[in-house]
């Protein structure tokens, strides 16, 4: 089957039109074998390892890359659509079949990249508004009974409920761990120190060129990949470090986990507010939610956090919890044992089990 669609000329013209008109992204992820990374594609349905084209080298030579293709998945997001496309004519048009496992030999997916750093926004008000009464609901009863009834008698969220005046001014985000980044698939340890861990369902971004003083265009322009992205919180400890005037500490930076594949940015950003997003929870799924309703785009965002401040490639983005998306939302929370499943439509999947507390 593979060869007739590698043969067909019609279906390559179509996967290789200009991508304006198409809605072929490229799918990207990492994997180890003999101890070394290799960066695969997923082309006609199955996984193809770049280093199986022979004429790699001269591909990189003809447009200028300086990195290693074959096993830097940035090098291939820093790629223009044009020679995005390119590559993947080339590889559509090997012969010989599936190329994602070329020898013999056990491949281990693992992260698509090493993060060099990680900001996370808080794009959507809904969020705030839900995830605070959550988090009164469960660690505050007696207030949460009062906040109920003024909410039943305004017919509007409780003020305090609400984002603080400076969000809705510009842009708010933190500083996260990058380092404790873990893969779909593996497993995350509760910490011993927290009663209440969360998930967060997010959009994450990539940048594959730097900024600085960006425009929104400009900062559309130099994400080059997205992903599925958890922001596991520790709620029972998140408060008290909000209340410190520094931020989460403990709360977050145990670990975040993301999906281990990446889509090419061009052809996201159009259908960005129609992305769907879904938690399942022991297979079983719990809550659904949508990208669309952020305050400000994630471009203007990320626009706003180079202002004064060089941004590089390798940077990590996420735009904060979809609404829904948290267990302090929808009341759903983890238990030891539990296997999450984090869900986008088009983009991708990020499952995790949480193994028992440490």
């Amino acid at each position: 089957m593979e060869s007739e669609v590698c043969s067909s000329h019609a279906f390559l013209m179509v996967l290789c039109r200009p991508y304006e008109k198409s809605r072929f992204r490229m799918k990207l992820r990492r994997v180890l074998f003999q101890n070394q990374y290799r960066i695969q594609a997923l082309v006609t349905g199955t996984w193809r390892s770049l280093d199986q084209l022979d004429d790699l080298s001269d591909f990189s030579q003809q447009n200028g890359v300086e990195s290693d293709l074959a096993s830097d998945l940035l090098a291939v997001l820093q790629l223009s659509a044009d020679e995005q496309d390119d590559l993947l004519s080339r590889l559509i048009s090997v012969e010989g079949g599936s190329m994602s496992s070329p020898d013999a030999g056990e491949t281990f997916v693992c992260l698509p990249f090493s993060p060099a750093s990680f900001r996370d926004f808080m794009l959507y008000e809904q969020h705030v508004i839900d995830s605070t009464r959550g988090y009164v609901k469960r660690f505050m009863p007696g207030m949460y009974k009062v906040t109920s009834v003024v909410e039943r008698v305004t017919g509007k969220p409780f003020r305090k409920f609400r984002p603080a005046p400076l969000w809705y001014r510009q842009p708010i985000y933190y500083l996260s761990n990058h380092l404790n980044f873990a893969v779909s698939g593996a497993d995350v340890a509760w910490p011993k120190y927290t009663a209440a861990l969360d998930y967060e369902l997010e959009l994450g971004a990539v940048l594959a060129r730097p900024l600085y003083n960006a425009s929104a265009e400009e900062a559309e322009a130099a994400v080059g990949g997205f992903f599925v992205l958890n922001d596991f919180s520790a709620r029972d400890v998140q408060k008290d470090e909000m209340e410190s005037g520094f931020g989460p500490q403990k709360a977050k930076h145990f670990c975040s986990t993301m999906s281990a594949t990446v889509i090419s940015a061009d052809k996201v950003w159009p259908i960005f507010d129609d992305l769907v997003g879904s938690v399942a929870i022991n297979d079983v799924e719990v809550s659904t939610c949508t990208a669309a309703g952020a305050q400000y785009s994630l471009c203007e965002a990320i626009a706003f956090a180079s202002k004064g401040e060089q941004l590089h490639p390798g940077e990590v983005f996420g735009t904060g919890t979809l609404p829904g998306g948290s267990g302090m939302e929808s009341g759903h929370w983890l238990n030891d044992g539990d296997k999450l499943r984090l869900s986008i439509d088009e983009i991708g999947v990020v499952e995790n089990t949480v193994t028992t507390a440490n």
